[in-house]
């Protein structure tokens, strides 16, 4: 028994810390900085086609590759701060329009220069060597993927909950209004919140490329899953993110072995079960972050 589940266990573990990296920059810019980007999953796939591009089975064109996947997603993000700055004001369905008419066309400049094919990356040969869990052979690279992120979980938390800059961007989703009293400019921070958010979605995208590998379906995929993660997460809260991520990791790897013909459809059961046992606003009891 145990081995049947274990190998789908840590599947899970690696595909949920996947996807809070994800969440956690769309949480943070729908929470803080009050926008509604469905472009999110599009930065995502920027992210993975510079991995699958970058990489030549070296661990200089790795790591040149997370750290070009990073930049361009800050830069995405950037922009997409930008574009939808004149619709301050203007409500959420100004806001998905325009973002979403955004991912329609990078999306299509996207296939239109890597090609309509699921890509993948040339990773060094030291993680693409199988390990053994309980007798079980299983992706070295995979066991990489979780080693890094939870390194990142924690160095979003502590960011967050121990820096002055995170104590700012708690401070917009408590008191917008506070924080300008304090000299600091809320737009300064709302632009500093969607480049950031940016720079994880590009950077989930260059770690998780040989994951959740960059093409035309990627982004979509993406975006539905940081959509669930935040929805059942709470707007703002990372902590909440970060466990609605890992329960989303472990329906996606056990629904099928759990109850195969339902497996497509756990994932918005488990949601409808979290909202109506938990707040909308979190996850977590008193809407922790």
């Amino acid at each position: 028994m145990l081995d049947l589940y274990l190998i789908p266990v840590i599947n899970g573990f690696a595909y949920g810390l996947l996807l809070f990296v994800v969440a956690a920059g769309l949480t943070l810019a729908f929470g803080v900085a009050d926008v509604l980007n469905l472009a999110h999953g599009t930065v995502y796939v920027v992210g993975g086609y510079a991995a699958a591009t970058l990489t030549d089975g070296s661990w200089g064109g790795l790591l040149l590759a997370i750290a070009v996947g990073c930049l361009a997603g800050a830069a995405c993000g950037g922009l997409l701060s930008v574009a939808v700055a004149p619709l301050t004001g203007r409500g959420h369905l100004a806001q998905a329009l325009l973002t979403f008419g955004i991912a329609l066309v990078g999306g299509a400049l996207l296939v239109y220069a890597f090609g309509a094919d699921d890509l993948r990356p040339t990773l060094p040969e030291a993680l693409t060597e199988p390990v053994l869990i309980n007798g079980q052979r299983y992706s070295g690279y995979r066991l990489s993927m979780i080693g890094l992120g939870v390194i990142l979980a924690v160095v979003i938390w502590f960011v967050i909950t121990r820096t002055r800059a995170g104590a700012r961007v708690r401070a917009m989703v408590d008191d917008p209004g506070m924080v300008a009293s304090l000299g600091t400019n809320p737009r300064t921070i709302l632009n500093g919140v969607m480049v950031a958010a940016g720079a994880l979605a590009g950077t989930a995208g260059a770690i998780g490329a040989p994951l959740i590998g960059p093409g035309p379906g990627t982004a979509n995929q993406v975006l539905l899953m940081s959509l669930v993660i935040v929805v059942v997460g709470g707007l703002g809260s990372v902590l909440g993110a970060f466990v609605a991520a890992l329960v989303v990791g472990q329906v996606q790897a056990l629904g099928p072995i759990v109850a195969e013909t339902w497996a497509p459809y756990l994932l918005f059961v488990a949601m409808a079960v979290a909202l109506l046992v938990r707040r909308p606003q979190s996850l977590l009891p008193g809407g922790a972050r």
